[in-house]
């Protein structure tokens, strides 16, 4: 065989591996706040804005805090550099991804699901006809 294609192949194999280690590395698995604290990775976090304990925007930080609560009604204080979501007053849930360092969450994007203004109510379709 000639050196060209061994140094070809070793060179497509080099880049298989760095590519597969990359997209593993770059995985983020969706998990509860148990798992979140022992884990030490970034990780996705669904649960519900507390609205008793309030949100707070601090500008001269541009640092967004508010606390949650997942499935397992375990509470965490999440802290996000950056502004508040535009729909979080009304969000049904939110998914926040980042890591649990010093007993709080440290989200670095948060994402809200709000309600569809395309889900009706079921005894209203009933009485359409629909």
């Amino acid at each position: 065989m000639k050196l060209r294609y061994i140094i070809g192949i070793a060179l497509v194999v080099i880049f298989a591996v760095i590519g597969i280690y990359a997209l593993n590395d770059s995985k983020i698995e969706y998990t509860n706040l148990e798992v979140a604290k022992t884990n030490g990775r970034k990780v996705q976090v669904k649960g519900v804005w507390v609205k008793e304990k309030g949100a707070e925007y601090n500008s001269a930080t541009n640092q967004f805090t508010f606390t949650m609560h997942d499935e397992n009604k375990q509470e965490v204080k999440v802290i996000f550099e950056g502004a508040r979501p535009n729909n979080f007053d009304i969000a049904e849930s939110i998914v926040v991804k980042g890591r649990y360092e010093g007993g709080e969450f440290h989200a670095s994007d948060i994402l809200t699901k709000c309600p569809s203004k395309y889900e009706g109510n079921v005894e209203q379709l009933k009485n359409t006809g629909k």
